[in-house]
């Protein structure tokens, strides 16, 4: 199996992003996963969005200095996702979501992405999942025309805490948004106690994937812990013919017990074995 490997810059948090940047090309991986994550990652929305295409440009050259693309430019408003969620109630905030979504795809064309990530928003309790679900539906398919016409490619990350936080309810959301697909990350399946073979029907809708160790109760872990069967993941890739990115994908922050892994040690050591797995199909 042909393989592209990326790895995340929020990865590493306590570096700069210059030498968080060194680093994933000295682990010697091609693609980077880039955060725009405001108040949490190197790169803040916020700051990039004053002059887009000079910030991706620089993005870019960056990049390009150490032999790396961006793989995927990867959308959050808040570290708390619920304020700015796609389909918040409040129309004002829907708008600003849009409009930073709009630019997010400037940022992604000039920066040389082919691939943007966002959440799927929640319930919100005081309406109900029907008519959250309805407005997330809305919102979703605004973001796949917008994001076709630019020529770029948009997934969403099914999450712990999201309106879909079960395989069904991912499968259903894609279902009902045409042209819709997924960033897919087990992890958030799997920290419930979902087996793998529950998750796998995702992949063929999977245009990004992330991984890295979970277990049941843990969103991540060690990989010594880690019970997802990453190589029967990469098996059911290349049969779904995946041909995108593949993020090693571990964070560092205090929220899931998720500052508890060395992120250097674990992205080596799951880099290596989906190395070996890949190369095995």
């Amino acid at each position: 199996m042909k393989a592209k490997f990326a790895c995340a810059d929020f990865t590493f948090p306590l570096l700069s992003h210059a030498h968080a940047l060194d680093l994933i090309a000295n682990l010697g991986f091609r693609g980077v996963d880039i955060g725009l994550f405001e108040q949490r990652s190197h790169l803040w929305p916020s700051r990039e969005f004053k002059n887009v295409r000079a910030s991706a440009r620089k993005l870019k050259r960056a990049l390009a200095d150490r032999g790396l693309v961006a793989a995927d430019i990867f959308l959050q408003m808040r570290p708390d996702f619920t304020p700015y969620a796609i389909n918040q109630p409040d129309a004002r905030r829907r708008r600003q979501a849009r409009d930073w979504f709009l630019r997010t795809l400037e940022y992604a064309e000039a920066a040389g992405s082919r691939h943007v990530t966002t959440l799927p928003g929640v319930v919100f309790e005081q309406e109900g999942r029907a008519a959250s679900l309805a407005r997330s539906v809305d919102e979703l398919g605004w973001r796949v025309e917008e994001s076709r016409a630019a020529g770029l490619v948009f997934g969403v990350e099914a999450h712990v805490g999201s309106i879909v936080p079960t395989p069904a309810t991912a499968a259903d959301l894609v279902r009902r948004v045409p042209g819709l697909t997924l960033t897919l990350d087990y992890t958030h399946f799997t920290r419930m106690g979902v087996p793998d073979r529950r998750i796998e029907p995702l992949v063929r809708h999977a245009s990004h994937v992330h991984m890295r160790g979970a277990c049941r109760g843990r969103l991540q872990c060690n990989l010594r812990q880690n019970t997802i069967n990453y190589p029967r993941m990469l098996a059911a890739m290349k049969r779904a013919g995946y041909h995108g990115w593949i993020g090693v994908e571990y964070i560092w922050i205090d929220w899931e017990h998720c500052n508890e892994s060395d992120t250097i040690a674990e992205t080596i050591q799951l880099r290596d074995l989906l190395r070996r797995a890949a190369a095995a199909l």
